[in-house]
C-alpha cells in the first residue's frame, strides 16, 4: 500500500487466536514468562501448537527478543521475525507485518506479541529521566528543558490547544472516560471491573497536567497478549470464526514527531492518524457509517476524540457530542483507561471477540471493527471483519 493507492493484502490473512495473561499492578514473574503465557494461550485458543509456528513480530522496546521468546514456548524454525517501533504506534502494524507474511508466502503462522511489567517495572509514565544523544531525541530536547518530561505534558500542549480552537472545557474530555470505564465494570478481566465513573467523579479527579485530569490517563498494567495470524483459507478449519484483516496501515505524517510535533499547521488533530485512515478506506472501499464498534487508542482522552475527527465520524470539534451521544459503540472491553494498558494489543483482542460474537460486552451483528494504535507517534490501524 501508498499512500495513494490500496493495497492487494486485504482479506488475505486472519487472527485466529488471541491470548493473555491477567492484567495486574504486580505479575510477580519476568516479562519473557508474561510472554510465553500469552503466546500459549493464542496458540491454545487458535487450535494450534508451537510446532505450526514460523513468525513472529513484536514491538521496539520488548524486553524478550523474538528468538528467546520462539525458545522459550517451544517453537522451532523461525522463517520471520520482525519487531516495529514507536511504540503504541506499533500495535496494529504487528499484524500488518504478520498479515504481509502470510500473504507473500514467506510464513504460515505468525504470532504477534507484547509483555511488559510497565506498572511493577519500568514506568512510561515517570518520563524521561535520562537519555542517550540520538538523531531521534533532538526533539525531546527543544522540550525538557521546558519542563515537558512526560507523555501526560506532551499530550497537553495539543489539548489545551483544541479546548481553546473549538471553545470547549476540559469536561469534554470526560466522555471519554465514562464511556471506557463504563464497559470496564462489566468485563470481569477489566482492572476496574466494578468500577464505573460518572463526568463528575472526571470533573474532581485531580490535575496531571492541565487540561487533563487523572481520568484522563491511561493505567499502568502488567501483562502480556498475543494474537495468531494465519492465511484465511486455514482459517476456516480452525475452531473459531475468523477476524479477517480487511485492511491494515501505517502512518506518519509531514514533519513528524514522538509526541512533540508542535511546530505543524494544526495542533488540533493527528495528521499521522489521518495517513492510516485514508488507507483504511482507500483498501477497504468502507466508510465510517459502516463501522460497528470502534477500539480507538486510549493513552489520553483527548487524542481519542481527536481520532474520531480524523477518520470522518464527525467534525473537527464535535467528537466530545459524538461520543456523549453514544453513536458508535467504542471501547467496549473498557480501553486502557479501564481495562489495561497494554499499548493497545488488548484493543485488537477485543476487535477479535467482537467480529467472533464471544465479547463480554457484545454488539449485536459488529461485522466491521475499527482498531487504532497509539497517536502522536508514527501509528497503524486495522479493519477486522466477520468472515462470511
Amino acid at each position: 500500500m501508498s499512500v495513494r493507492a490500496g493495497d492487494r493484502v486485504g482479506g488475505a490473512a486472519a487472527i485466529v487466536g488471541i491470548g493473555a495473561t491477567e492484567f495486574s499492578k504486580d505479575s510477580g514473574r519476568s516479562e519473557l514468562t508474561l510472554a510465553v503465557e500469552a503466546v500459549r494461550a493464542a496458540l491454545a485458543d487458535a487450535g494450534l501448537t508451537p510446532a505450526d509456528v514460523d513468525g513472529l513480530v513484536t514491538f521496539t522496546m520488548d524486553t524478550s527478543p523474538e528468538i528467546t521468546v520462539a525458545q522459550a514456548a517451544g517453537i522451532g524454525e523461525l522463517s520471520f521475525f520482525s519487531r516495529v517501533h514507536y511504540g503504541g504506534g506499533a500495535a496494529c502494524a504487528t499484524v500488518q507485518q504478520a498479515a504481509l507474511a502470510v500473504a507473500g508466502g514467506v510464513a504460515d503462522v505468525v504470532v504477534c506479541y507484547r509483555a511488559f511489567n510497565e506498572r511493577s517495572g519500568r514506568r512510561f509514565g515517570a518520563g524521561v529521566t535520562h537519555r542517550e544523544p540520538s538523531a531521534e531525541g533532538v526533539a525531546l530536547g527543544w522540550v525538557l528543558p521546558f519542563g515537558l518530561l512526560t507523555p501526560a505534558s506532551w499530550v497537553a500542549m495539543a489539548a489545551q490547544r483544541y479546548l481553546h480552537v473549538h471553545g470547549l472545557t476540559p469536561e469534554a474530555f470526560g466522555h471519554v472516560a465514562v464511556t471506557g470505564r463504563r464497559y470496564a465494570a462489566t468485563n470481569p478481566a477489566a482492572y476496574f471491573h466494578g468500577r464505573p465513573i460518572t463526568p463528575a467523579d472526571h470533573a474532581a479527579s485531580r490535575w496531571i497536567v492541565e487540561p487533563l485530569r487523572l481520568l484522563d490517563c491511561c493505567q499502568e498494567t502488567d501483562g502480556g497478549q498475543a494474537l495468531v495470524v494465519t492465511s484465511v483459507e486455514r482459517a476456516r478449519d480452525l475452531p473459531h470464526r475468523p477476524a479477517v484483516i480487511t485492511a491494515a496501515a501505517q502512518g506518519a505524517g509531514r514533519a513528524q514527531e514522538q509526541m512533540t510535533g508542535y511546530y505543524r499547521d494544526d495542533l488540533t488533530g493527528l495528521p499521522e492518524m489521518n495517513v492510516v485512515a485514508r488507507q483504511l478506506w482507500r483498501t477497504s472501499g468502507l466508510t465510517p457509517g459502516d463501522i460497528d464498534v470502534g477500539i480507538l487508542y486510549d493513552h489520553f482522552t483527548p487524542f481519542v476524540l481527536m481520532q474520531l475527527e480524523e477518520f470522518g465520524f464527525c467534525a473537527p470539534g464535535e467528537a466530545a457530542a459524538f461520543v456523549a451521544g453514544e453513536r458508535l459503540p467504542l471501547n467496549t472491553h473498557g480501553g486502557q483507561l479501564g481495562e489495561a494498558y497494554l499499548h493497545g494489543m488488548n484493543g485488537i483482542a477485543e476487535a477479535v471477540r467482537q467480529v467472533r460474537g464471544t465479547a463480554v460486552n457484545q454488539v449485536p451483528g459488529a461485522g466491521h471493527v475499527l482498531v487504532t494504535a497509539g497517536t502522536g507517534v508514527p501509528t497503524s490501524g486495522l479493519i477486522l471483519t466477520a468472515d462470511g
